[in-house]
């Protein structure tokens, strides 16, 4: 991707209000490559552009706001991740198997794009899977997640022979084996067929992120405890009976679940799974993950005589929303990962599991942007706030100007910044702009204070009504958390390829969002 630019911006002090991390670009019409598709650039009128087209064409074709995702960008990142896990891991387990997690954007395009470049895909519901089904991918390619699968869900993964379900909870794993058994009393034809099962576990490892996007310490809904004295009451108490109190009291629910599965004829016990959290730049969390699981491996099968060949490290490498965020590449994540998983095994004597990973967001992140139309412009003064720090002294107690730029979108289309207080950035995207950098706080036009796109963010200070605003990485969890908060239709996403675009997913119009209301 180029950083093309028809003039510079000029140069100016930054806005007290501005947060520590941000400071004002030397170039507001650059455009930063790791926040952006690789075929994103400033065309020769400084119009944004992505495939070869202009954001001008596909406003005017398609309408804002508007979802605007590189095929070509999805496909090189779902390969990068293919390709560096394979060679990381060639001598280690013969490759890994990467699963796209479906819960950061799918349809049925997306999910043929990713099974196209070698990959499975991971899905978390029913819809999920409908559309796994809707793009012709076999059952055996996919995996399914959740905390609380249904009956009909779970029904519907056994008849589909998906890879993997992965069981949430000691219920759970009760009524998969409970309904596989049944299905197979039912019809002589499916006696052989068992459940095909992985043991999602929390191993308690803190990941350096959000607090409410961080899934694997305790006190939350997600996975099996591998904490000791974790386990039920009952199972403590028949390894109280085989082993004594002291074992009984280092039992865990995670240990509990390997007995139980490994004693249904119904289940097939392929292995684990854990999941860190979201959003992660540091490889040291997954590290620490591999070495409890493959510790714990280890453990249940010289306790149990339980083969798990099949572990799971999850997902939740991070991309780059801002210019301060600095994603590490796909080589460098998988080389550190299998470094820790071939020490550790060799320490432990145990043959390597056959690896997989969930990479969501690393790869549809960064290939979407999304295009809105700016609307009112306003101005607030506002008091500088006192900061304990070091060079804000002299503002501290004066006014300052925030610049408040209204979208036609807003959280009914990017949700992150209320949920997570998300940081996202932005360019004027319809021409170039020589004028001093304004910060900018980019806003919906939902009946909601906290509707806020961009918290923080320098533009053109001439920025008006009707210019083009792009908000880059938005292609996981935006259009997937998407609403219809004050009755907006949700936004449609266009792949642009090689100079043409086309709907992946249609935009809905006043009649799809009138055609539930079943009247007076």
């Amino acid at each position: 991707m180029t950083e093309q630019t028809a003039v510079p911006a000029t140069t100016a002090p930054g806005s007290p209000l501005a947060p520590a991390w941000l400071d004002v670009p030397a170039d507001l019409n650059a455009l930063e490559a790791k926040m952006w598709a690789h075929d994103a650039e400033r065309g020769p009128g400084g119009e944004l552009t992505v495939g070869g087209l202009g954001v001008g064409e596909l406003a005017e074709r398609f309408g804002t706001p508007l979802f605007v995702l590189s095929e070509d960008d999805f496909r090189a990142r779902a390969r990068a991740f293919k390709d560096a896990f394979d060679a990381a891991f060639a001598d280690v387990c013969g490759g890994v198997d990467v699963y796209y997690a479906g819960k950061a954007f799918l349809c049925s395009a997306v999910a043929a794009w990713a099974a196209d470049e070698g990959l499975r895909l991971d899905t978390c519901s029913g819809g999920e899977l409908a559309v796994a089904v809707k793009a012709g991918l076999p059952g055996a390619s996919l995996g399914l997640h959740g905390n609380n699968k249904s009956d009909a869900e779970i029904e519907r993964a056994l008849d589909l022979g998906v890879g993997r379900i992965v069981v949430d909870s000691l219920d759970e794993l009760e009524r998969v084996a409970a309904i596989a058994a049944a299905r197979a009393e039912a019809d002589p034809e499916r006696r052989e067929v068992r459940a095909k099962v992985m043991l999602r576990l929390t191993p308690g490892v803190h990941a350096h992120t959000h607090e409410f996007i961080a899934t694997a310490h305790e006190d939350q809904k997600f996975g099996l405890s591998m904490a000791p004295g974790t386990a039920s009451v009952e199972f403590q108490a028949e390894v109280a009976e085989e082993s004594g109190p002291e074992a009984a009291a280092a039992v865990s629910a995670a240990e509990e679940a390997v007995a139980a599965a490994a004693g249904h004829d119904s289940i097939e016990l392929l292995g684990l799974h854990c999941h860190i959290g979201s959003q992660i730049f540091e490889p040291e969390g997954f590290e620490l993950a591999a070495v409890k699981l493959l510790t714990f491996l280890a453990a249940m099968r010289s306790a149990y005589d339980v083969a798990l060949p099949e572990l799971d490290l999850g997902g939740g490498y991070g991309i780059a929303y801002t210019s301060v965020d600095t994603p590490r590449p796909p080589a460098q994540i998988a080389e550190a990962m299998a470094a820790v998983v071939r020490s550790t095994c060799r320490e432990l004597k145990i043959t390597p599991p056959r690896i997989s990973i969930e990479p969501g967001r690393a790869i549809v992140g960064s290939t979407t942007f999304t295009l809105y139309r700016a609307g009112t412009v306003k101005d607030v003064v506002v008091d500088v706030p006192v900061v304990d720090m070091p060079g804000t002294e002299e503002a501290a107690g004066t006014t300052a100007v925030r610049r408040y730029l209204s979208v036609d979108g807003g959280m009914s289309d990017n949700a992150r910044p209320v949920l997570y207080d998300a940081d996202y950035s932005a360019v004027l995207a319809s021409r170039t702009s020589d004028a001093a950098p304004q910060l900018t706080r980019v806003v919906g036009k939902h009946c909601e204070s906290g509707d806020i796109v961009v918290r923080d963010v320098y533009l053109p200070a001439d920025a008006h009504r009707g210019d083009l605003v792009a908000v880059p990485g938005t292609g996981a969890y935006c259009w997937a958390l998407s609403s219809n908060y004050n009755y907006l239709g949700r936004p449609g996403v266009v792949a642009v390829r090689h100079g043409s675009a086309r709907w992946i997913v249609r935009g809905e119009t006043e009649q799809d969002l009138l055609s539930r209301d079943m009247g007076v």
